[in-house]
């Protein structure tokens, strides 16, 4: 009972953006996922409300047990084939996008606009991988608070917003370098933040289009598994000052069991309407989290950090769509 009322109150939260992002006039707009409407109403909610004390615990419960199920759950959305079908040209676009900009945007974010390690880590991670997903899953990594996680989440919705209709625009006039249908849903995938973006920009061109920059965004999901744990080692070896060794180093435990999942689907043993309920199911698990976090930021220490946030994650968009199209034409021509 300790929980479940605050659980029940994000579940709330949940139900209501899945609705209002369903709406055809916010589809056919922003078309927000369901995710970032949550955080919104979370946000407006937590900040113009007192919340009771008696909500709090299932709160944080949603924020954390219930997010770290809902990544596993993700596992569930891809498959080892889905892998293959994107081909070699598809990988390396995905892993040379995705630790480069990592590594820029954690420099560029501490080196020229002064953001905190912990900021940088999270609009760095939101902006290679998946969005709002990839910033909440290395918040315990990093030890952040719940405002940074708010601002990252911020910074990544704007971008990938403003990729999502830039995209299709600047592709219909031709200025992607010849890149065919093929080669522009590999560059949407590998580059465009949320998955619901990455959908949007690339059926908006074709089905082809499409359906590869969807698998081509998957298999990025799954690299978060493996950035999670370099990133757990890397900050366990530098935070140590006598060694450390394996069982020391806190690593993400749960990106485990996304992989499990992965590999449960890739075995197609579970009917495929099963799957797709999963998957809505999940969609909601997400959407309660997202809605917690909105819950538990305070506005006013997001204000303190002003614009550098916004900049530094500028930054790190512009070098997605400049060097994520430069790599795309590159591997596409080779391959």
């Amino acid at each position: 009972m300790k929980l479940l009322l605050g659980v029940v109150f994000s579940g709330f939260i949940a139900l209501i953006s899945i609705y209002i992002s369903s709406l055809e006039i916010v589809k056919s707009t922003v078309n927000f996922s369901p995710l970032i409407v949550a955080i919104i109403i979370g946000l407006i909610v937590g900040n113009v409300l007192k919340i009771p004390e008696i909500l709090k615990p299932g709160i944080n419960f949603s924020l954390k047990k219930i997010l770290r199920f809902a990544i596993i759950l993700l596992g569930f959305r891809l498959t080892f084939q889905n892998i293959l079908e994107v081909g070699i040209e598809g990988l390396l676009v995905d892993a040379v996008v995705l630790v480069s900009s990592f590594i820029f945007g954690v420099w560029i974010s501490q080196r020229f606009f002064n953001l905190s390690p912990q900021m940088s880590y999270l609009i760095a991670s939101g902006s290679s991988i998946c969005g709002a997903s990839a910033v909440l899953a290395t918040v315990p990594v990093v030890k952040a608070q719940m405002h940074q996680a708010a601002m990252a989440v911020a910074t990544v919705t704007v971008f990938g917003t403003i990729a999502m209709f830039l995209y299709p625009f600047l592709y219909k006039l031709g200025l992607f370098f010849g890149l065919d249908e093929i080669g522009y849903g590999i560059f949407v995938g590998g580059t465009i933040h949320e998955v619901a973006q990455v959908v949007a920009a690339g059926f908006s061109i074709s089905e082809l289009a499409g359906n590869t920059a969807t698998i081509t965004k998957l298999t990025r999901v799954m690299m978060l598994a493996p950035l999670l744990i370099v990133l757990s080692i890397y900050l366990a070896k530098k935070q140590s000052t006598h060694g450390i060794n394996l069982w020391e180093i806190p690593i993400p435990w749960f990106v485990f069991g996304f992989v499990g999942i992965v590999g449960v689907n890739s075995l197609s043993i579970i009917p495929a309407d099963i799957v797709s309920k999963i998957n809505i199911f999940d969609t909601f698990l997400l959407t309660v989290s997202m809605g917690a976090l909105g819950l538990e930021t305070n506005i006013e220490k997001m204000k303190k950090a002003g614009m550098k946030p916004i900049y530094a994650a500028f930054v790190i968009f512009v070098y997605l769509v400049v060097c994520g199209l430069l790599l795309t034409v590159l591997f596409h021509n080779i391959f």
